[in-house]
């Protein structure tokens, strides 16, 4: 399976080199994949060196001028160090662009917790209207890529390294359905379908996917509701997308169990596969959360009336 950053500097090596409009500015990060095409077009691809807020600037600053920028670095560098950057040269000017966030929560673990973002989707989800994709694989890196730059408006590609076996096509907006059953909704977004999917084995559960997650498929959600509980299990925050759970079912009686990245901070740097563990965020975590959270409850009404008869 191919490696999804190498295949985003493939992707916008080929957008760059087919497409005037589209440019390219990075910080360093990926410069091995990019050499090539920099040479060639000197002009539309920038490397501004570890200058994450002038990296933004010049993004937006070429989009201001007709451009379609394709602005990358780590998604650390990119949205938490230059988020100001962010809110007011693409949001608040009101120009496109495609931000590319490369490392995602745990990636580059050996790097410690200056190059890990779980926050990174949770924050830039205060803009207004800015798309939110999370790629499960290189093939949907690709697709993701190619319809966000053909596209408009703010767009936000978070590629990783953790992949999904399958591929789904690219369709904003709406939910895949990956299993139909009687129970619980849960809903997989990006990278964590597999151990999603794992999880759920032998359950009578509907599974939902997504690579694209604003704008968020509410009409999908409701339409394959079949108990009031919903699962959402997220390569970020834990909660990240509650609030879009409860809009969409803001007149459904539910229960939803958020599951994501935790507000703890595990101090150690480990594997990217051990912090996913240590959040609960390999198939086993979501399994033993999955129990928890659908076990049935003990009816109060039924303890009382055999307390009654108990005593009689």
């Amino acid at each position: 399976m191919r490696d999804a950053r190498r295949q985003f500097a493939a992707t916008a090596a080929d957008l760059v080199e087919s497409d005037d409009s589209v440019a390219l500015v990075y910080a360093e990060i990926s410069g091995q994949y990019l050499r090539e095409v920099e040479a060639r077009h000197p002009d539309r691809v920038v490397n501004v060196g570890i200058r994450e807020q002038l990296l933004v600037n010049v993004g937006a600053g070429m989009a201001l001028t007709g451009l379609r920028p394709i602005v990358h670095t780590f998604g650390s560098f990119l949205v938490e160090r230059a988020f100001e950057q962010v809110k007011l040269g693409f949001a608040h000017q009101d120009v496109g662009g495609v931000l590319v966030g490369s490392g995602g929560s745990f990636d580059v673990s050996g790097g410690g917790r200056t190059h890990q973002s779980p926050g990174d989707v949770a924050l830039l989800d205060t803009l207004p209207d800015i798309s939110l994709h999370a790629p499960g694989n290189a093939v949907e890196t690709d697709m993701v890529l190619r319809s966000a730059v053909a596209g408009s408006g703010l767009h936000y590609v978070r590629v990783v390294g953790q992949a999904n076996a399958c591929t789904f096509a690219v369709t904003s907006g709406n939910f895949h359905v990956v299993r139909r059953g009687a129970g619980a909704t849960v809903v997989a977004v990006g990278p964590v379908l597999d151990a999603v999917v794992a999880a759920t084995a032998g359950r009578d559960v509907t599974v939902l996917y997504t690579s694209t997650v604003r704008p968020f498929d509410a009409r999908g959600l409701r339409a394959a509701l079949g108990s009031p509980e919903v699962v959402l299990v997220e390569p970020w925050l834990a909660g990240t997308s509650a609030r879009h759970v409860a809009d969409a079912l803001r007149d459904v009686p539910h229960r939803l169990l958020a599951l994501g990245v935790d507000r703890v901070e595990h101090r150690r740097y480990g594997t990217p596969e051990q912090h996913v563990g240590a959040h609960g965020l390999d198939a086993a975590g979501i399994a033993r959360a999955l129990e928890e959270f659908l076990r049935p409850a003990a009816r109060c009404g039924g303890q009382g009336a055999n307390r009654r008869a108990a005593t009689a």
